[in-house]
């Protein structure tokens, strides 16, 4: 279907501009906490490393909710499962030739293999935009679907790269596409590439989840990743869920934020909520 940018445009900044009072901002706050995707895909990503991040995500502050997941590179799946074991925090595992999705269809698979093998309990996988671009949208569906067969019953998130797909027409096509191959989340980017989440993208892709969920009575779930460092942002994208998808999707059964940065804003502003001042980075733990 063909987006009208203006109409977009207009209504994400709209409802970026929404005014979110103490009590709700609160509760927005750890929301968002309780739907974070807690991530680290770093080159220089270590067992010691994997270890901090999964203390930090089971324990973010005293009073504070757990995270939903942490998600990291399926070598270091088995180090971040035996970290949270006990917690309810769950692991997932970026695969599918990460971050290009240039690789053959059975690389792919083994990679999702082995993430699962390993102890993931969701998949982000990522679609070849190169294939996309150059029309072969069958090529990306049938890895999709192939790959949500590897998953069985573990959570698939497609990633769009929303960023390199040139326009909302084609962010909404793909959408599209991935809903009806079987993904289980559509995510907006990586994070690796220079545009990230943006909020029309975000009005386009809970859009296509309305739609589909209408026309088919399956619902799926959106995460935003990719530059989301803000409280502010986050609350936002809460907003645009709320307002397009309607509460039901306020629960990290159907809302992610991929982020490594944005929980330490969090708990600064939540401890500004609550107390009237903030506390310095020292305050919180490290991963």
């Amino acid at each position: 279907m063909s987006v009208d940018a203006v109409t977009l445009e207009t209504r994400a900044n709209s409802l970026a501009t929404r005014s979110i009072k103490t009590s709700a901002k609160v509760a927005g706050i750890h929301l968002a906490i309780r739907c974070m995707d807690l991530t680290s895909l770093e080159g220089k990503d270590s067992v010691g490393r994997v270890r901090s991040l999964c203390a930090k995500a089971a324990r973010p502050a005293p009073g504070v909710p757990s995270v939903a997941a942490v998600c990291v590179y399926p070598s270091l799946v088995s180090a971040a499962k035996e970290a949270l074991r006990g917690t309810l925090v769950r692991v997932a595992s970026v695969a599918t030739a990460f971050p290009s999705g240039l690789a053959p269809l059975d690389v792919k698979l083994a990679d999702t293999r082995d993430a699962i093998e390993a102890g993931a309990d969701e998949i982000d996988m990522v679609i070849d935009r190169g294939a996309f671009l150059a029309g072969d949208e069958q090529r990306v569906f049938d890895d999709i679907v192939a790959v949500k067969r590897v998953c069985a019953n573990v959570r698939l998130k497609v990633i769009l790269e929303s960023g390199e797909l040139g326009g909302y027409d084609d962010v909404r096509r793909a959408a599209d596409l991935a809903l009806d191959a079987g993904a289980d989340f559509i995510k907006t980017s990586t994070g690796k590439a220079g545009t990230n989440a943006t909020f029309p993208v975000a009005v386009t892709m809970c859009e296509a989840i309305r739609e589909h969920a209408r026309r088919t009575g399956r619902r799926a779930g959106l995460k935003i990743a990719g530059g989301v460092k803000t409280t502010k942002t986050a609350l936002t994208y809460l907003v645009i869920v709320k307002e397009i998808l309607g509460d039901g999707w306020l629960t990290p059964q159907y809302l992610r934020i991929g982020a490594s940065s944005l929980l330490d804003d969090l708990l600064m502003q939540l401890e500004k909520e609550q107390t009237g001042a903030y506390a310095g980075l020292d305050y919180f733990p490290k991963d």
